[in-house]
């Protein structure tokens, strides 16, 4: 099972770097030679909980560890499975708060994981459920890389190969907790070995509902490889700033994706959830084609994921019908936009872009794994 995180004040190791974790071992009063330090950290990105798990270490050594130390700072308090393989986890900080990760498995059998880097999120945006919540706090890279030890504790658990890729899509703007998403790659990314324990920074992606001047710090601080995407939703600004109001304007916007691809060099996936009747039109296509000219782009259609209670102008959000969708796809081909049609999976668990923060479904059961802190069902 899962160790609990003893107080929010209490040191959780998985959150350091190899530095920090030698000055925290030292301050122990004990010598601790370089290589016990890399056995320490080897087994904490292999996702190890228990520090008697460790037998590498000295029976003594493990119990002043525990002693002093935790190795999660969340903890596992729901597992949802959707029937179409997505799987949603809800966990706990330290502090109680809620967070939630999704598992997407793709049709070959590989695993994506969707990380949480906020507790809520402050943006606002009209269409997502988590920004209807309000933010309460950033979490910290412990609470971050977390997430991943735990997605990985159930695909163990299941009988399934680890995670591949991660994206930072879930709850919250990764780029407004910029220091604790940088050390979290740096974890993640830190040590040689297997797809269980490390990370190429090409198999991460950082999504932004697009802070001009965050993109510009992002492209000076992030790691080479690592993927940019921009939920830019319309490119209209009269109809963006309504959707999305607290994003960056456009022209704005669009000055610091050419910096940070004359920086860079790498291209930017620009994410639209369709909206029906609202970003789903001629005039739509158009300014996208405008905006996208002289930017090395993808653009990602994401039919809406219905969450109960989100309203624009006093109506109902609602998905466009298919052919609504295709006909907006036809109209992008046309302006010669490299498009993609995300099919939406997890909404059963409400685990589906947009949907993080909601309710589980009604009758939704929970599925077992080992690793699940609470062994309940609801």
């Amino acid at each position: 099972m899962e160790q609990h995180a003893k107080t929010s004040e209490d040191l959780c190791l998985s959150g350091l770097l190899f530095d920090e974790l030698t000055a925290v071992c030292g301050k122990m009063g004990e010598d601790f030679p370089p290589f016990r330090i890399r056995q320490i950290e080897k087994r904490i990105r292999e996702g190890c909980s228990d520090f008697e798990a460790m037998t590498e270490l000295p029976q003594e050594l493990r119990r002043k560890l525990a002693e002093c130390y935790h190795l999660r700072s969340v903890t596992l308090d729901g597992v949802y499975a959707d029937p179409d393989g997505t799987v949603k986890l809800r966990l706990l900080t330290a502090d109680s708060l809620a967070i939630e990760a999704v598992i997407l498995r793709d049709k070959h059998g590989r695993h994506t994981a969707c990380l949480s880097t906020q507790a809520g999120c402050a943006m606002g945006c009209v269409f997502c459920k988590t920004g209807s919540l309000g933010f309460t706090r950033n979490l910290n890279a412990g609470e971050i890389t977390g997430q991943l030890h735990s997605i990985n504790g159930c695909l163990k658990a299941d009988g399934r190969p680890p995670v591949s890729n991660i994206v930072f899509m879930g709850m919250g703007e990764p780029l407004l907790n910029l220091d604790a998403l940088l050390k979290s790659i740096a974890l993640l990314c830190a040590l040689p070995g297997t797809p269980a324990n490390r990370f190429s920074p090409r198999r991460i992606t950082v999504s932004t509902c697009g802070l001009a001047p965050k993109i510009l710090e992002w492209a000076d601080r992030a790691p080479g490889g690592v993927r940019l995407a921009v939920s830019l939703t319309t490119a209209r600004q009269d109809l963006r700033s309504r959707l999305m109001p607290a994003s960056s304007a456009l022209a704005e916007l669009k000055d610091a994706l050419c910096s940070y691809q004359k920086q860079t060099g790498r291209r930017v996936t620009l994410e639209l959830p369709l909206l029906g009747g609202i970003n789903t039109h001629p005039e739509d296509a158009e300014a996208l084609a405008v905006f996208a000219r002289g930017l090395s782009v993808l653009v990602n259609l994401i039919p809406w994921n219905a969450a109960p209670g989100l309203v624009f102008e006093g109506k109902p959000l609602t998905s466009p019908s298919p052919k609504e969708a295709a006909r907006f796809v036809r109209e992008l081909e046309e302006r010669h936009l490299p498009v993609v049609i995300r099919r939406g999976k997890g909404g059963a668990v409400a685990g589906a872009c947009g949907q993080l923060g909601n309710a589980v479904a009604l009758g939704q059961k929970q599925k077992q794994y080992a690793g699940n802190d609470t062994g309940k069902t609801e």
